[in-house]
């Protein structure tokens, strides 16, 4: 499969500016892989879909506001600063906007709190940058910073936006972009899954920005995922395990609980409890061992994460599926509609 296979027209107006009035309000189209049928439902009928002893494995890395705001040093020249990962200590790879005007060298300054130089490029085009502040670092920034909406969103953060784009079950600290087919789960929701018998296990995956990087290269072998930080805890594989082993099916809740499962499974099957980075990028065609139901959102063309979804429904299956998700005006993106394909 090549990069143009992946590709689509999508109206602006069903690019999704904000969230639905309620989480599991949202719609939800299910897609049989076996009987290639589709079928238009509410989010909250997701339900109808588990068994007991099923597992759905969440993702309970949580968004920070890494977005900041900040003026070059002599000039006072405005610079946008994306914190895309911690490297160690105050040290930090980032994006600056606009990069033309960020040298190494450069003194940057954001409010009265906080200022950071430019040490290094990055090979994608970013920066290494040095905090320099008294305190707590992520203190700070939960203060000055700004949530990181999506390019797409076409509006100024707003105050509803660091509840809903943050699942319910966001815990760990981390990610610069939500783990978005989780926004769609209520607490009500995941209580009616464990009354029902399912059983609901976290892991952790760090997004970053590398989820998102167009892909440049016409040959989907040559594109390179940026390195993303998991944890899968000795518990949670256990409990993945068990379920596999006592036929129950595994649902993950988007492409980055896959990747990371696919990224710890054994020889024999099994998922193996570690914590790392991972750049493992799942294209057609893909032999998948654990995952045996899909939540996700509808994605960006020629995305890794349209490409993901591909490999485990097919491509001409998720195809279809998009068109009907257009021609019945489903809302796009990190804010919009959910699909299940099982």
């Amino acid at each position: 499969m090549k990069l143009s296979n992946f590709k689509y027209e999508l109206p602006k107006e069903l690019i999704a500016q904000y969230p639905a009035e309620t989480r599991d309000g949202s719609r939800l189209m299910v897609v049989d892989r076996e009987s290639e049928a589709l079928e238009e439902k509410k989010f909250k009928d997701i339900i109808d879909h588990f068994d007991k002893g099923d597992c759905l494995v969440i993702n309970e890395t949580r968004v920070f506001p890494a977005r900041l705001l900040g003026t070059k040093d002599k000039t006072d020249a405005e610079v946008e600063i994306f914190l895309l990962r911690q490297l160690e200590g105050g040290l930090w790879e980032v994006l600056v906007k606009p990069a033309r005007k960020v040298r190494v060298g450069n003194r940057l300054s954001i409010g009265s709190e906080l200022m950071c130089d430019v040490i290094d490029n990055t090979v994608s085009g970013g920066r290494v940058v040095r905090f320099n502040f008294e305190g707590d670092f992520f203190e700070i920034i939960d203060r000055i910073g700004r949530s990181p909406l999506p390019p797409y969103v076409n509006r100024d953060p707003e105050p509803m936006d660091k509840e809903r784009y943050q699942t319910v079950y966001a815990r760990v600290r981390g990610a610069v972009a939500a783990p978005t087919a989780g926004l769609h789960f209520t607490g009500d929701l995941l209580d009616a899954l464990r009354k029902k018998g399912v059983n609901v296990v976290p892991i952790v995956l760090h997004l970053g920005l590398g989820s998102f990087r167009p892909v440049i290269v016409e040959d989907l072998g040559r594109h390179k995922m940026d390195s993303e930080y998991y944890e899968i805890s000795q518990q949670s594989a256990d409990t993945i395990n068990e379920t596999m082993k006592n036929g129950g099916k595994i649902t993950a809740v988007g492409t980055s609980v896959v990747r990371a499962l696919e990224t710890q499974v054994t020889s024999e099957g099994w998922v193996k409890p570690d914590q790392g980075w991972t750049d493992k990028f799942i294209y057609p065609p893909y032999n998948f061992k654990i995952v045996d139901q899909l939540v996700t959102n509808f994605h960006l063309p020629a995305s890794t994460l349209l490409m993901l979804i591909s490999a485990f429904a097919g491509h001409d299956l998720v195809f279809k599926a998009y068109k009907q998700a257009i021609d019945s005006k489903f809302r796009f993106y990190s804010y919009g509609d959910a699909m299940l394909i099982k």
